[in-house]
């Protein structure tokens, strides 16, 4: 059974990179948000942003961070992040830069998100995992994702357990 999941990324280079995985059948719980649908929550400033990922967090039992070439340090990434630790969920980060985009293009491997959290004095990078497919081409990293995504799923429900 697919497990309900949060899926958090950098929206304007990676939402296309983010659907495809989303499209694996493998994960629920993320309605698939256009481009049209975000503006209109982010016109809503902060307050409407943070509503957004509280009710589209809520129920689900594992944060997946997309990582992309410009997503860490970005503000709400941080906020998913820290919202998910902090109320229990399971957390993992897939690198997803070798998938292409949807003009067919990839990008360069982006830093690991988890490196600018820490938990009780160490980095959250050192506790949650962050995997990065081992290869270039972009159906091998789709193909390396589809079988393993279910078993990092789980393994980060068990990580978040831990502490």
């Amino acid at each position: 059974m697919a497990r309900r999941v949060f899926t958090s990324f950098h929206y304007i280079p990676d939402n296309w990179r983010a659907n495809q995985i989303r499209n694996m059948g493998k994960i629920e719980g993320n309605a698939i948000v256009s481009s049209n649908q975000w503006e209109e929550v982010t016109k809503g400033g902060n307050k409407a942003i943070e509503k957004w990922i509280d009710d589209n967090m809520s129920g689900k039992s594992c944060v997946i961070v997309f990582v992309g070439e410009k997503t860490a340090g970005r503000k709400w990434i941080k906020y998913e992040i820290e919202k998910a630790w902090n109320e229990g969920r399971g957390l993992v980060g897939i690198y997803v830069h070798n998938l292409k985009d949807s003009s067919g293009n990839q990008a360069n491997k982006g830093s690991n998100p988890f490196n600018d959290l820490n938990i009780n004095g160490k980095s959250l990078s050192s506790i949650v995992k962050c995997y990065n497919p081992p290869y270039a081409t972009s159906t091998n990293v789709y193909n390396h994702i589809e079988e393993n995504l279910e078993d990092w799923i789980e393994e980060a429900i068990e990580i978040r357990n831990q502490y």
